[in-house]
This record gives C-alpha cells, structure tokens and sequence, in this order.
C-alpha cells in the first residue's frame, strides 16, 4: 500500500495523479490540478518528455519544462521492460488518475489501455491527449499546436488580409487544452464520488482549436459558408505607434470612445455620428487611424496608460520579463521562488486559480529526471535490495 505523504490543501487534496504525458497540454493540465492540492507523479521513458530538450539559455535545464511541470514529483519507468511496467501497475492500483498523451493505437500496445487499467483499479479516471480525438481517420496522427492551429483556421484569422497566414506563437492551442483536461478530470472526479466509478476522458487538439473558436464556428441555415466570420473590430481598437513604444487601445463602447476622445484632445470625432457605432469607426478607420496616431504621438506608451487610467481600456506593450515585478502581479501574488537541485532556485508562476478557504499548496519545482524515485518507491513498499534489483533490469532509471 502506498504510504500517504503529507497533506496537501487544497480542494484536490488526498488524490493522486500519474503523469505519463510530454510536452505541453498532458503536463500543464497535471500541472494545473497540482496547484488544487493533487499529488503528480510525473513518470518519463528513460529518454525522457522531450520538452526538456528544447532550446533554452539555462544551463542543463530547459526553461520551458520548468514552466509546463511546476509541482510535480519526478520517476523515470521503462514501460516495455516487464518490471517496469508490473512497477506502473502497482502505481495504479493507488491512483486516482492517470494522463497520457500516446496514440490511440498506443496504449494498447503497452499494455496501459483503460480497459486494462480500469479492471486493476475501477475508481481509475483515464485522461487520454489526442491529436485529433478518438475515432476518424485522423486519430493516430501525431498532433502538435502549431499544426492544429494552421489546419483550424487560427493561422488564416491571424494574417493581415492578402497575405500570408501566420502562427500565434505561446502554444495557445496545448495550454487551452491543459485547462480542459483539468476541468475534465474534475468532473469526472466529482462524479465518480456519485457513482463510485472511474471513466475514460478524451481532450484533443483539434477540439480545444475549434472550442477556442467556437464564436467563428457558426454556420446558420441559408446564409453562404464564406462569410465574414472575423470579430476583431479594427482601426481604433487595436496595436499602435507612440512617441515611445506601441500602446493596445480598447475603445469599442460609448463611453470608452468618449473618453478616448477626450484624453487624446479630438472630442469632436466623439460627437460626430459618422463615428459613434465600432462599426462605424472601423468602416472610417482610413481616415480615424491617423488623426490617432499624430495625438498619439505627444506621449509615450507609458505616459498614455497611466493619462488613461480605468477611463479607457489599454495597455503600453511590455516584455514578459517585466511581468515578475509588475505592481499587479506582485499583489496577486503570481510569482513564487522555488529551490532547484540543478539552477539553485529559479521565479514562476504560482497557483493560477485562487481558492479562498482552500488554497492549495505552494508550488515547487519540476523534476529532475527519476529525482523522486527513491521516495516514491519506498512509498509504495519497495525495499532498497527491490530497487537495486529494478535499476539492474533496466526498468527504473
């Protein structure tokens, strides 16, 4: 039996979750139920999540696995060794979940499908990450955002009109995935606690692309499918030049546009009709755009956002490193310094939903490869002579 390690607030607190899954949207999700007070074993292959052999200017750590795999205690298991694989069974029978990302032809090759998983242990939730979902003739092809994002349309949304598409860079279609496979795996949680059983949960790509876009995903009866389906209002409301760096302006209500009017010394356009709807003034933004700019021009980004205030919505363009010590972000308390074996001790984020009478634990950092197997092992009641003996087959790194 798999000893119970300290308790963890938090509204997850007491279950247990194995993280099979690399790269993105598997991890952040395991992640992202972490930070709600769920025990996360990250397991690896022996070559490990290749995340952590992305492109990084930290020494023999990869920043973006440090940012994906926060909270989480780390084992290494050779699933197609017999030991390692009879060591993964073990780990199941005490887990509540478990969250892969292989192909749906995978699994069953590995002997970890749900219908094997869930006859060892009933209560089992079995997330599965897809590409392209479970069926279809698509559904055992490796899928990766950016691929998602250009066969979905994102890409097309993203180019200016007449030229080429272009990525929206920041993996939006794996972390938006990440937040469903945590909602997914909550409620089926909360459910299981009705039924007393486990269940299959399915979160894919392609379904997390469309859902993003589920406000361009409409096609009424009647009405040509090649319709206008982009809902960025433009000319005003948009990215623009200043005196000193770029400023994001929101102006799309009455009130806003007034106000904008009025701060940037042209209250007139605010009291001509021609201008007083967003469609209006997106039909008119040849001639709005550049009277913006020139009053634009008297100040800088930063001079206009603070001139703005809470009266018009905007924000001065920033780098993300100046997010660490942002006024705001340091009163939500958003960033948190966790000690590392290998960097010392490193800043990230810290739990991204607040939880007012449980508010889950406080963060810490990814794991090296296999950094906790002695511990989690010993948790599950292998003796040290056991250990050695696993590490001599190949099946524990």
């Amino acid at each position: 039996m798999m000893k119970k390690t300290a308790v963890h607030e938090g509204p997850l607190a007491g279950i247990r979750v194995l993280d099979l899954s690399a790269y993105i949207a598997g991890p952040y999700g395991c992640t992202l139920l972490a930070d709600q007070g769920a025990e996360v074993l990250k397991i690896e292959s022996p070559d490990g999540d290749n995340l952590r052999n992305y492109p990084s200017t930290l020494v023999n750590e990869s920043r973006a696995f440090l940012g994906v795999n926060r909270s989480k205690r780390g084992l290494v298991l050779d699933l197609k060794k017999p030991e390692g694989l009879a060591l993964l069974m073990r780990l199941v029978r005490e887990a509540d979940v478990l969250v892969h990302n292989f192909r749906p032809s995978v699994p069953k090759r590995l002997g970890i499908d749900f219908d094997t998983l869930s006859a060892i242990n009933p209560r089992l939730i079995y997330c599965a990450v897809t590409g392209y979902g479970e069926a279809g003739p698509m559904k055992d092809k490796a899928g990766y955002d950016q691929v998602l994002q250009t066969m979905t349309g994102m890409c097309a949304f993203q180019g200016k009109p007449g030229h080429a598409p272009e990525i929206l860079y920041g993996s939006v279609v794996d972390y938006y995935a990440a937040a469903l496979l945590a909602g997914g795996v909550a409620s089926a949680l909360y459910e299981r606690e009705k039924s007393g059983l486990g269940q299959s949960v399915g979160v894919s790509l392609l379904r997390s692309a469309l859902t993003m876009q589920s406000a361009r995903l409409v096609w009424a009866d009647g009405e040509p499918l090649d319709v206008g389906r982009d809902m960025r209002s433009g000319g005003v409301t948009g990215i623009h030049p200043t005196k000193q760096g770029h400023l994001y302006i929101s102006a799309n209500t009455a009130r806003f546009w007034t106000s904008l009017c009025e701060k940037i010394g042209l209250p007139e356009l605010a009291a001509d009709e021609r201008y007083d709807t967003v469609k209006k003034r997106a039909q008119h933004a040849a001639e709005l755009v550049p009277r913006l700019h020139e009053a634009l021009r008297q100040r800088s980004a930063l001079e206009w956002e603070a001139l703005f205030g809470d009266e018009v919505p905007c924000a001065a363009s920033r780098r993300i490193e100046e997010m660490f010590d942002h006024p705001q972000v340091q009163a939500e308390g958003m960033i948190a310094t966790m000690a590392h074996p290998v960097l010392g001790s490193y800043r990230g984020l810290t739990r991204a939903i607040k939880f007012a009478r449980t508010p889950g634990p406080a963060p810490f950092a990814a794991p090296t490869p296999g950094q906790h197997a002695a511990e989690v092992l010993a948790e599950l009641g292998c003796d040290a002579a056991e250990q050695r003996a696993l590490r001599a087959a190949g099946a524990l790194g």
